[in-house]
């Protein structure tokens, strides 16, 4: 029977570690991702969990951590924040092209500098190419969900690859909303334990991990991490299902929203995409056929799902809450075109960075980006893409 509580982003991902009980935890704390390990040391040191909790001297220790604990056989979690992710960068690489399936709550903050505590998707777009699984959570609940989903996903021998879970940093982590918690046993029986074929202390068949790999297999090893993100997509949208069956609640690599006669839409990820519902709901009652495309899985991308989504389009803008600074687009743009190139009847696009360092991004601001679409329509004119939207003076 499900359980109604009320919980914070933060809480809830705690409580979802508690469930697992994970056999190890490095964590060092920074804002906003602070709380996590501070809830989860609680239940370490209450005995409610048999995980070894270490406490590092810095995020690139916890990444090491965790690393040499998930060779070693062990299951792994961590939490981290901008700077931190960035700190762990190295290590980042590492874990995913040991094949270690190691998981990381990232709740999203604006990377230095100048020094900003509030949210963008700075730091867990900076890591896109690191090899890791990306699932981003619109809310709380989503938050929790992805959580419970994640170990089956990256363990699987088909994947075999780290993790990432990223909430918005205050807007979802610390603000409190009714959740719907399953049972802890269902959450321990639907994770599963953690069987790898291969570790350091199975001393039957002795193995090296992370030995030095010259140019005859280097590249080899390469292709087959990119074999096992593209075989992760089945994997996903399979655990994505099962999950729906336990909880009721069913996800897929992206969500659409009132998108089966849109004309205009956006394409969104994160917390910002609720932000973007009320507005469709009000632009929807005055008769615009306006809709959004929320991306949940950015790694791997879903390109065929998202032309798919968006073929019945005729102008869309992408949001993009970080930017690639290469004065031409943003990271979800440049993805999102790329799954669109040379698909007949391609929508016009333009790209949006907003958003960054917490800016506020309310109804209106959704809106404004909706007439521009609609000045497009009407017009046949693109103009500029690459935009930002609330910047003082603009």
């Amino acid at each position: 029977m499900a359980i109604h509580e009320r919980l914070s982003g933060n809480e809830a991902i705690a409580l979802c570690l508690k469930q697992i009980n994970p056999d190890v935890m490095c964590a060092f704390p920074i804002t906003p991702s602070t709380e996590i390990p501070q809830y989860f040391s609680n239940y370490v040191s209450d005995g409610l969990v048999d995980t070894e909790f270490v406490a590092v001297e810095s995020e690139h220790s916890a990444m090491s951590g965790c690393i040499g604990a998930e060779a070693a056989g062990a299951r792994c979690v961590t939490a981290t924040s901008s700077c931190g992710l960035a700190l762990m960068w190295e290590m980042l690489y590492v874990a995913a092209s040991m094949r270690l399936p190691i998981t990381l709550a990232c709740v999203n903050r604006a990377l230095s500098g100048p020094i900003n505590i509030n949210n963008d998707h700075s730091d867990s777009m900076g890591a896109r190419d690191s090899g890791w699984i990306q699932i981003y959570a619109e809310n709380n609940q989503e938050a929790y969900d992805h959580m419970c989903c994640a170990m089956r996903i990256g363990e699987n021998p088909e994947v075999m690859l780290p993790v990432m879970i990223c909430q918005d940093g205050f807007i979802t982590s610390h603000a409190i909303e009714n959740i719907e918690l399953l049972e802890d046993d269902v959450v321990k029986k639907y994770v599963g334990e953690y069987k790898p074929e291969q570790y350091l202390l199975k001393h039957e068949n002795p193995v090296a991990a992370g030995p030095y790999d010259i140019q005859p297999y280097y590249m080899e090893h390469k292709y087959q991490q990119a074999v096992a993100m593209k075989q992760s997509y089945d994997v996903i949208r399979k655990v994505f299902k099962e999950f729906g069956e336990i909880s009721g609640r069913s996800y897929d690599l992206i969500e659409e929203y009132r998108m089966e006669d849109a004309e205009t839409a956006i394409v969104i990820i994160g917390s910002s995409a609720g932000t973007a519902k009320a507005a469709i709901d009000e632009m929807r009652s005055e008769g615009r056929k306006a809709g959004l495309v929320k991306i949940r899985v950015f790694r791997p991308f879903p390109a065929e799902d998202i032309a798919k989504a968006l073929s019945g389009c005729k102008a869309v803008a992408v949001m993009d809450k970080a930017d690639s600074f290469n004065a031409q687009t943003g990271p979800v743009y440049a993805e999102t075109c790329a799954a669109l190139f040379g698909k007949e009847n391609a929508p016009k696009m333009i790209n949006y960075i907003y958003g960054l360092g917490g800016r506020d991004v309310s109804t209106g601001t959704i809106k404004e980006v909706f007439a521009a679409l609609d000045e497009i329509v009407t017009t046949g004119v693109t103009g500029e893409t690459y935009r930002h939207i609330g910047v003082r003076g603009l």
